[in-house]
């Protein structure tokens, strides 16, 4: 099994800064994509942003250079930086992850969640 474990939610400012963490642990062979969604009430759950473990980088159109994905470098963890927060950020943030993980018979890839992490930007 797999876990996400997320931290680094809260409650900010508009024009504040917040960095979220990810980090994922358990039988893993490799992490092939990590990244963050987000969800805010009555919206459906949308991309932030992802990294593969080549290093390549989406980033959604309303990131507009605000936020900066990190991490990867074989340590299975990602971290989310984002600065010149705005009200309309205000959401549950996803930790996301698609993984190879070991069995005793074989190797498989499947996506992974964690529980979420809640980011309140008041005005």
């Amino acid at each position: 099994q797999v876990q996400l474990v997320e931290s680094g939610g809260g409650l900010v400012q508009a024009g504040g800064s917040l960095r979220l963490s990810c980090a994922a642990s358990g039988s893993i062979f490799s992490v092939n994509r990590m990244g963050w969604f987000r969800q805010a009430p009555g919206k459906q759950r949308e991309l932030v942003a992802t990294m593969t473990s080549g290093g390549s980088i989406d980033y959604a159109d309303f990131v507009k250079g605000r936020f900066t994905i990190s991490g990867g470098n074989g340590q299975n963890t990602v971290y989310l930086q984002m600065t010149s927060l705005e009200p309309e950020d205000t959401a549950v943030y996803y930790c996301y992850a698609h993984i190879t993980i070991l069995t005793i018979f074989s190797r498989r890839a499947q996506e992974y969640w964690g529980q979420g992490t809640q980011v309140t930007v008041s005005s």
